[in-house]
């Protein structure tokens, strides 16, 4: 997965799309997080299915709003709270 990312997004973007998605997954481990382990798999899942699907945008806007929304949801996770979806 880390691959398919690290190769598909625009050069300019790849270090910082790369640590987003791997800050995502670490801060799902944690313990103020209160998921069951099966919640916590289909979270991790959620993410990886939501990068490989942005690192394959071509469009700078469209990368822009996955950075947006991925450091919306870190600064959530930090807090032990799961994001809601952003209407």
């Amino acid at each position: 997965m880390k691959g398919l990312i690290w190769a598909t997004t625009d050069s300019n973007h790849r270090m910082r799309v790369l640590s987003l998605y791997r800050q995502i997954l670490r801060s799902l481990n944690s313990s103020k997080l209160e998921l069951s382990y099966a919640a916590r798999l289909a979270k991790k899942a959620e993410v990886r299915t939501i990068f490989m699907l942005g690192s394959e945008e071509q469009s700078i806007h469209n990368i822009q709003d996955l950075i947006d929304t991925a450091e919306y949801a870190l600064s959530h996770l930090k807090e032990g709270k799961i994001p809601k979806h952003i209407q």
